[in-house]
């Protein structure tokens, strides 16, 4: 199995602004910053459910 920084360590400065490029072409400039904030508040809600289910760990035992 190939670990996940193996694969991101691959890819090189070249192949992110091509990345970067094919997006901004796919989504346009307007609705990136959409999509950021939609990927940052996703990221916040599974870290703050993750705490939560920690937090009830603990209280159980």
């Amino acid at each position: 199995m190939i670990s996940s920084s193996i694969f991101l360590g691959a890819i090189g400065p070249g192949s992110w602004v091509l990345i970067a490029l094919a997006v901004l072409l796919l989504f346009g400039g307007k609705k990136i910053p959409e999509l950021m904030r939609g990927l940052g508040s996703g990221i916040k809600e599974f870290k703050d459910a993750s705490k939560d289910e920690t937090s009830d760990k603990k209280e159980k035992e």
